[in-house]
């Protein structure tokens, strides 16, 4: 049973019921923290590669940060950011590697 109400405006007469709110809260979105640093520090250590020892701490960090990442939902950035921090972590062996045989003459 709804009550109406009557508003004279203009000498015309008008009926209106009053209107119900209704709040729609929006669930928080989850994030992961730790699997996108993981990604954002394995894709500058890609980047990188062509700089020896920064590559490798850089690559390192982004596979501990990716790897912790994949236990935390969601997942897509910390799978990416592992996948890229070990190919990272291969080229920058691969370029210390060749960068020490350089040197010593190898």
């Amino acid at each position: 049973m709804s009550q109406e109400y009557k508003i004279v405006q203009d000498g015309k007469v008008y009926t209106t019921v009053p209107s119900q709110v209704v709040i729609q809260q929006v669930p928080p979105r989850k994030t992961n923290g730790m699997g996108t640093a993981g990604f954002v520090l394995a894709l500058i250590g890609l980047v990188f590669c062509w700089v020896p020892f920064l590559d490798l701490i850089l690559s390192f960090l982004g596979f501990v940060f990716s790897f912790v990442g994949l236990f935390k939902t969601p997942v897509g950035l910390a799978i990416a950011g592992f996948i890229i921090s070990i190919i990272a972590l291969i080229l920058s062996v691969v370029i210390c590697g060749a960068l020490i045989a350089a040197i010593l003459g190898l």
